[in-house]
Order: structure tokens, then C-alpha cells, then sequence
């Protein structure tokens, strides 16, 4: 999402719709599920990337993990049973990386599964039974769609992601509902709110939330983009 994608900041518009760092890194604002992930890894693929990163937020499994943390998964799986492979020497050396830059407790790296969901995890009943049956310690949408792109292409893969939500937090419905079309789509989420003002104090919850995850996502990015391809 562009939010997630302001913390690689600065960027400029390539063609075919991608975006540039500074490093040579192009960055594909894909949206919102597997659909929009498998279009932006494609555009990737097609525009000269050599290897795939799924970037962004997740919600927490995990009760351990509190807003802010940091995964670097060592596998990705989706609700369907598929297993998806990361290159351990890239994410390795990552999760090195920040380890040893970002200071804890506010953000600590962490290994384990990433389950990717083709919907959103809104209920803590649902995320401690997926913690359970899956043994994962984050979840969301668009990973294992990254993942099967680069499988398909044999490029290398990894994930980096930031707990947005913990495992005990309930998901706003009108965040939900207003997240369904790919982008988060205000109308939506304002009527929605209008409709069920009891959500508001939820959502005011979720916003510090996000503003701890952003942080995260800014330092991640800066560790990644001082220390090169």
C-alpha cells in the first residue's frame, strides 16, 4: 500500500507503473491481496528484478509479538496448505542486520512461519486458532502470492514484515469493509463508522498501532537501504 511504501522513501515513477529508489530498487505499490500482489510481482518480474521482497505490515498470531515488531519469516504458507521457500542466506542476513541496528524492546526480529490469508484476520478467536493450527507467528495477504511468482521466475525471495495488530486485537468492521476493493476506500470506512460509532475507539487503537508499525517500517528500511542489495 502507499502508506507501507513511504517509509522506502524517496521514490519516482518509472514506466509500466513502478517506482525507483534511489539504489536502483524498483518497488511495485501493489494494494490490497493476492490478486493485486501476483500483478505487482509480475510488473517486477517483467521490469528487471532479479529477486522479490514482500514489504509491509501483518497482523500478529504470535502473543508474543506486540505492534512494531519485525518478522523475517524462514517460510511462507497460505490457508490452502502451500509452503513457500525463502532464500535463508538473504534473510539471514537480514534478520543479522536488524538485530544488531534496531534496538529492542520497541522492535525485535523475529523467525518463524508467515501465513498468508486470502482475507483479513479480524478476530482474536480466529488468530489464536490459527497460531494453533498453523504454527505461524504473523499472517497476511499478499506474501505467498509474491512467493509463487518468484518460484515460478527462480527468483530468490524473502519477506519483511511489521505487526500492525496483535494476536489480541480485534480488527474494526469498517476498516475491514473498506479494505475489500485492494485500497483502503474512505467513503467506506467513514460511513461505516457513522453506522457503528461504537468502532471508533477501536479504531482510534489501531491507528497508534499503525503509527508504532510505521516507525518500524521506516527503520527497517533504512538498515535495508544502507546496507545495499
Amino acid at each position: 500500500m502507499a502508506a507501507e511504501a513511504r517509509a522506502l522513501s524517496p521514490l519516482r515513477r518509472t514506466a509500466g507503473g513502478l517506482q525507483l529508489r534511489d539504489d536502483g530498487t524498483l518497488v511495485s505499490i501493489s494494494g490490497i491481496g493476492a490478486g493485486a500482489a501476483t500483478a505487482g510481482a509480475q510488473a517486477l518480474a517483467a521490469g528487471g528484478a532479479t529477486a522479490l521482497m514482500s514489504f509491509g505490515m501483518a497482523g500478529g498470531l504470535d502473543p508474543a509479538l506486540e505492534p512494531g515488531c519485525i518478522v523475517v519469516p524462514d517460510r511462507v504458507i497460505s490457508r490452502e496448505g502451500a509452503a513457500y521457500a525463502i532464500s535463508q542466506g538473504w534473510a539471514g542476513r537480514i534478520f543479522s542486520l536488524l538485530r544488531a541496528q534496531i534496538p529492542a524492546p520497541a522492535t525485535v526480529s523475529v523467525r518463524g512461519a508467515l501465513l498468508t490469508s486470502p482475507c483479513a484476520v479480524d478476530d482474536a478467536v480466529e488468530k489464536s486458532a490459527l497460531f494453533r493450527d498453523t504454527g505461524a507467528v504473523a499472517v497476511d495477504m499478499e506474501s505467498a502470492a509474491v512467493a509463487a511468482v518468484a518460484a515460478e521466475r527462480g527468483l530468490p525471495f524473502v519477506a519483511v514484515r511489521v505487526i500492525v495488530d496483535s494476536a489480541r486485537d480485534h480488527l474494526p468492521r469498517a476498516v475491514v469493509a473498506a479494505s475489500r476493493a485492494g485500497q483502503v476506500h474512505m467513503p467506506t470506512l467513514i460511513f461505516g463508522l457513522l453506522r457503528a460509532p461504537g468502532e471508533i475507539l477501536p479504531l482510534l487503537r489501531l491507528a497508534r498501532r499503525f503509527a508504532a508499525a510505521n516507525q518500524s517500517l521506516t527503520a527497517v528500511a533504512a538498515v535495508l537501504r544502507h546496507a545495499g542489495p
